[in-house]
């Protein structure tokens, strides 16, 4: 277990590469070696990013939510991080490329929080998960891994402390009711430069986002921190994560659900 003072020194690290957009190498001595300590440094990281003005959380993403990611990050179940209004906007039209470090583009089904989840009432089931749903909506959450290594040698442990890998969330404010959609088979197409590169399914994100947002809230719930109302939950890509380039144009069509494009610059 890392003392509270390596926890402090690893967070302030990781927000200090986030601010100045750099990457690293590694922790050193403040690596964490188990998941508890990963999530306590990526909680100490949070009150950080609370520090900037006029930030707040917004909701939660998943990540590692494909059989073939968790295969690469040798792990067993999902992982999670934070979304904050500073990093994040709706229907952008431009994505300056001078905030990011080494950011790639996911799109991915969201869902919104219809009341204050009652912790009380947990552990939850597919069978009600809808329940705590008010609607879904299309979005992109940009990652940027931040260590300069391969993603397989970072490791799980490292992406969970520094914040899930979240760098930015782009998304469409239009709300749709849940049953709009078959959530288990529902095509999402990425386009970089108005060329398919891949033609997504939400059956890739724990073979229905529900299973994820499922997994979310039950594994908060233990940890006594309830999902608020009107908070949202980004539940995994539907395709691979694929490089942003400077220049070029990108465009997620979620069908019905609409389209997210805009412009890395």
């Amino acid at each position: 277990m890392m003392r509270i003072s390596e926890i402090n020194q690893a967070s302030k690290i990781l927000f200090e590469h986030k601010l100045n957009k750099t990457g690293l190498n590694s922790l050193n001595d403040m690596k964490p070696s188990n998941i508890v300590d990963a999530y306590r440094i990526q909680d100490q990281l949070k009150i950080h990013y609370l520090t900037l003005k006029n930030n707040f959380c917004i909701g939660k993403k998943i990540g590692c939510t494909s059989k073939a990611a968790q295969a690469q990050m040798n792990v067993n179940e999902p992982f999670y991080g934070n979304l904050f209004n500073k990093y994040s906007a709706k229907n952008i039209n431009k994505l300056n490329s001078k905030y990011f470090f080494e950011p790639f583009v996911e799109p991915e089904i969201s869902f919104r929080i219809k009341e204050d989840v009652d912790i009380s009432k947990a552990p939850y089931s597919i069978n009600n998960i809808k329940d705590l749903l008010d609607g879904i909506l299309c979005s992109i959450e940009i990652v940027d891994f931040r260590f300069q290594k391969p993603l397989a040698d970072i490791g799980a442990i490292n992406l969970i402390s520094t914040n899930g890998a979240s760098d930015y969330w782009i998304y469409n404010d239009k709300i749709f009711n849940i049953d709009d959609i078959n959530l288990s088979d529902f095509e999402v197409s990425l386009f970089i430069d108005d060329k398919l590169q891949e033609k997504g399914n939400t059956k890739n994100v724990l073979d229905n986002p529900l299973n994820a947002v499922l997994w979310l809230i039950n594994t908060l719930c233990k940890k006594g921190e309830p999902m608020l109302k009107h908070q949202f939950i980004s539940s995994g890509s539907c395709t691979k994560a694929y490089r942003l380039n400077t220049g070029t144009r990108i465009k997620a069509d979620f069908g019905k659900l609409g389209l997210i494009e805009f412009e890395y610059i």
